[in-house]
């Protein structure tokens, strides 16, 4: 569905828009995010949630769920804002081509 670049791009977008800088954020932690696509990352914000709802961890595990949901919540952004802008994308394309054949009809009708 995605490729590795697009992925990367998602992971990296995901980033810019965490509220830790990236001095504080691990090398494993962001091969992690590189290697996520949109569905594991929601498959695990799912589970993080489910496990933060239902209580009985530490604070300490509490705070680190919910860093880590944090993270996730960006990934799976980054990857909708992406598609958004392909499809926007698309969508202005097709637009830019429909306007092209009306003007097209319109000079054919004319002549």
């Amino acid at each position: 569905m995605t490729t590795e670049a697009e992925g990367a791009a998602a992971a990296e977008a995901a980033e810019d828009g965490a509220s830790r800088d990236d001095a504080s954020a691990s090398q494993a932690e962001l091969a992690t995010a590189d290697a996520l696509s949109y569905e594991q990352a929601r498959a695990e914000l799912v589970e993080v949630v489910q496990r933060l709802e239902s209580g009985g961890s530490t604070l300490e595990e509490s705070l680190a769920l919910w860093e880590r949901g944090e993270e996730l919540a960006g990934i799976c952004r980054a990857w909708l804002d992406g598609a958004r802008a392909r499809l926007d994308a698309v969508l202005e394309e097709e637009e830019g081509e429909g306007e092209e054949g009306a003007d097209e009809a319109e000079g054919d009708d004319a002549g």
